[in-house]
């Protein structure tokens, strides 16, 4: 299939150092008891030394600091992964000025998604694959407990390796508790029922590698002019996209599936995999209804779009990636394939 060529990722063992990085928002800096708890949990469940760096906990570093941290990470050989602590949203201002060789020359597995959707996409071009999911404050961090949906995925993703057929949840929770008081550590979270994938009738096998992230980041790399697959490339793609705690409107959605399509993105992608829809966020607390509602219409919206360039790739949504708990660690960069007839997404970790 194709002339796309990845670099293979050591996978991690028992001891290993891995790097703990804050290349958008200095989370820790904010809640450092949310980053213990992380990095306790790291050590204790998961057998991985947390290594924080210099701009790990500072508040307002400099791009040029950001830059050398992730640098020195990726070049050191002594760290064998990198987790992201959180988002943010000014990546689109230094990553494109990042070299290429560190990366290129040292592929080590990357954790984080939302705003690092833009260094993903720098590793992506320089072909070293990373895994969308598994930042170290919503997952690694999450309270009161660690998902156990979570917890498979990032094993695969850390561990294990190989094929394996991705599942749905049962049930989801996108409310969230703040950070700012520890006695929330202990409170429980609301979950409610998942609707399940939801498949649009296309059969045939699909495969692919997976390329994208936050929607609303590819926004971003597409206004600003930044460094994407090739349209040639973009014939062996998987695409995967979600949308974040902004809770985007439907309009903005479609218009930036539009530009994809526009583009001669759409057309081209072997098939489209969707994160399902965060809904609720403090200040834009939507009943269940609301929240329903909201999924239900971005959904019609993006299969509206995508039919207009593509009529024949799979299209699944509502899918446990992105910002949603529990979460898949979905990889990116990787092999992906989607049975329309079998309704099975199946990807190598």
């Amino acid at each position: 299939m194709g002339t796309l060529k990845f670099a293979g990722l050591r996978k991690l063992q028992h001891g290993d150092k891995v790097a703990i990085l804050s290349p958008s928002y200095a989370a820790p800096g904010r809640w450092p008891h949310i980053y213990e708890l992380g990095i306790k949990r790291l050590w204790e469940d998961f057998g991985l030394e947390g290594v924080a760096y210099p701009t790990t906990f500072k508040l307002g570093a400099s791009k040029q600091e950001r830059s050398a941290d992730l640098i020195a990470a990726f070049e050191n050989p002594e760290i064998k992964g990198i987790i992201a602590t959180l988002g943010g949203d000014d990546q689109v201002t230094y990553v494109k000025h990042l070299p290429d060789a560190p990366f290129r020359d040292n592929p080590k597995p990357y954790f984080g998604y939302s705003d690092n959707t833009h260094l993903m996409n720098h590793l992506w071009l320089n072909g070293v694959p990373s895994y969308y999911g598994g930042a170290l404050f919503t997952e690694f961090a999450r309270t009161p407990r660690m998902d156990e949906f979570t917890v498979g995925y990032l094993k695969k993703a850390l561990f294990e390796g190989g094929e394996a057929e991705l599942s749905a949840s049962d049930t989801f929770n996108d409310v969230g508790v703040g950070w700012d008081s520890p006695n929330n550590l202990t409170q429980e979270k609301f979950y409610e029922p998942s609707e399940g994938w939801q498949w649009d009738e296309k059969g045939g096998l699909f495969e692919g590698f997976t390329w994208g992230g936050c929607l609303e980041s590819i926004d971003e790399i597409l206004r600003h002019g930044g460094r994407l697959p090739t349209l040639q490339q973009f014939e062996e793609v998987i695409l995967i996209t979600e949308t974040s705690e902004e809770i985007p409107a439907h309009e903005y959605v479609r218009r930036v599936y539009r530009a994809l399509g526009e583009r001669g993105i759409l057309g081209r992608i072997q098939g489209l995999l969707v994160g399902r829809p965060k809904a609720w966020e403090f200040g834009r607390e939507h009943s269940p209804d609301e929240k329903t509602r909201y999924r239900e219409e971005q959904r019609q919206t993006i299969l509206a779009i995508v039919r207009e360039y593509n009529d024949s790739i799979p299209v699944v949504q509502n899918m446990d990636f992105g910002h949603t708990n529990p979460q898949i660690c979905l990889p990116h960069g990787f092999r992906a394939r989607i049975d329309g007839d079998k309704r099975k997404v199946k990807v190598v970790f």
